[in-house]
């Protein structure tokens, strides 16, 4: 799992996104057609995994948002302060190119949205998602996200937990 030769940096215009292929259509046209146009506009951030040539072997994307405190687990809610909601951010979305599957790239993406998180010095509870399958479900939870029980397929990691993991 040598993930080394990959450089990750803001999506910019010299990126070319043209021959960007997941195997999900949506998150590929995301990238291809939308990403720009959402940057542009502060809704999201998003970041490229590149190779040495500068192919997109990846990307995510970050955006702010919120968890409502009412209907979560008293475990969660008596740690946090009595507040209606606590700010989070989301992992709107995160994928791979095919042709570079299997390489750890997913793990190393999602830590590298971890740091851009915590660097920001913005503070935030958590980060949520929204996994799209059962294979999306299964990566964030062995990445340690846990469920909303109201929402299984959205899912979320405190910070304080993300901080741990990044030290050890």
């Amino acid at each position: 799992m040598n993930t080394a030769h990959f450089r990750i940096a803001p999506l910019d215009a010299r990126h070319d996104r043209s021959s960007f292929s997941c195997g999900s259509e949506p998150l590929d046209n995301y990238l291809i057609r939308q990403a720009s146009q959402d940057i542009k506009r502060n809704i999201t951030t998003c970041c490229v995994a590149v190779d040495g040539t500068e192919r997109i072997a990846g990307y995510y994307t970050l955006s702010s948002a919120s968890i409502a405190l009412t209907d979560r687990p008293d475990s969660i809610v008596k740690k946090l302060p009595r507040y209606p909601v606590v700010p989070a951010v989301r992992l709107g979305r995160l994928a791979v190119d095919v042709n570079f599957r299997g390489q750890g790239l997913g793990g190393a993406i999602l830590a590298d949205a971890f740091s851009r998180v915590i660097d920001s010095g913005i503070g935030v509870y958590a980060m949520i998602v929204d996994a799209k399958d059962e294979t999306a479900e299964n990566f964030y939870r062995h990445h340690g996200f846990i469920p909303f029980a109201d929402s299984p397929r959205t899912l979320f990691l405190p910070m304080e937990t993300v901080k741990k993991l990044i030290r050890t």
